[in-house]
């Protein structure tokens, strides 16, 4: 399995939506099911290592002149 490709479809309600979704995921392998589990996995990753790269952590204590 490749990248996840976006797919569009229209539904009246929300359960039909949900139920769609649930169809969806029933009618995969154990296989497609884990390789979108490591898919995400790894894009939550990805997310995690770049807000941690860009960010450094500086503190500084302050003396206050009291008067």
């Amino acid at each position: 399995m490749g990248a996840m490709q976006p797919v569009v479809a229209k539904f009246r309600t929300f359960d039909e939506a949900e139920a769609a979704t649930r169809d969806y995921y029933r009618n995969l392998s154990p296989e497609q099911r884990l390789e979108i589990l490591f898919q995400l996995r790894e894009m939550a990753r990805e997310e995690t290592d770049a807000a941690a790269g860009r960010l450094a952590r500086v503190y500084r204590i302050a003396e206050l002149k009291r008067g």
